[in-house]
């Protein structure tokens, strides 16, 4: 029987994780349609209001219930608005191991809160799930990424060359594929000692369907 994870939502001091839903078509939309999105991720460029709902309505809920992983959004816990995307994908049920991968939207870059939602979902990973291991790729030349791999205490494991696409903007306004290499960073539970609790007082982890 396939590992799945559950429907989940997990609160921080300024965030809230939680399953994708309609109401974030349009905002995710947007986001994606960003030029660091088009030029680090493989999401098709431009990204449609329609691509967002058959994000929502299908992959999303396929990834899960397969047990290949989990797509959440990131929500400012105050607002309600959407931040950014967390995603868990190439899950390994039996080594214990996935792989993370995150996206902020434009306006909220800055703010920290790529590091606090993984960080979020590393500790849920490590305590509630029993996860052993989490892994990170990121393009040679996304300083930012990187950034954030080192803030939630990743350890830098080597490099892939050449295994990984990047999309640069041509003259005409469309993208081109550009070859450079993958930084692979791991995160092991004990690499999280000391790393402080980011989980909201009154929120931590719970089911989605009983967060309102």
């Amino acid at each position: 029987m396939t590992s799945t994870f559950p429907n989940i939502s997990i609160s921080t001091e300024r965030l809230v994780l939680r399953p994708l839903d309609e109401d974030d078509v349009p905002a995710l939309a947007e986001m994606m349609n960003d030029e660091q999105v088009g030029a680090w991720t493989d999401v098709p460029q431009p990204f449609t209001e329609e691509g967002a709902r058959n994000w929502i309505a299908e992959y999303a809920p396929a990834e899960r219930e397969t047990g290949r992983g989990l797509d959440l959004a990131v929500t400012e816990f105050l607002t309600q608005r959407l931040v950014g995307v967390v995603q868990l994908a190439k899950t390994n049920w039996h080594v214990r191991a996935t792989e993370l991968s995150y996206i902020v939207a434009p306006w909220a870059r800055g703010e920290g809160y790529a590091s606090e939602a993984a960080l979020a979902i590393a500790q849920w990973l490590f305590t509630d799930q029993k996860f052993e291991r989490i892994e990170l790729r990121t393009a040679a030349d996304n300083t930012a990424s990187q950034q954030v791999a080192q803030k939630i205490g990743c350890i830098s494991e080597g490099v892939l060359r050449g295994a990984c696409i990047a999309h640069v903007r041509r003259d005409d306004g469309t993208w081109a594929d550009v070859r450079t290499d993958f930084i692979v960073w791991s995160l092991l539970p004990e690499d999280l000692d000391g790393a402080g609790d980011q989980l909201a007082d009154s929120g931590g982890f719970t089911s989605f369907g009983e967060w309102n």
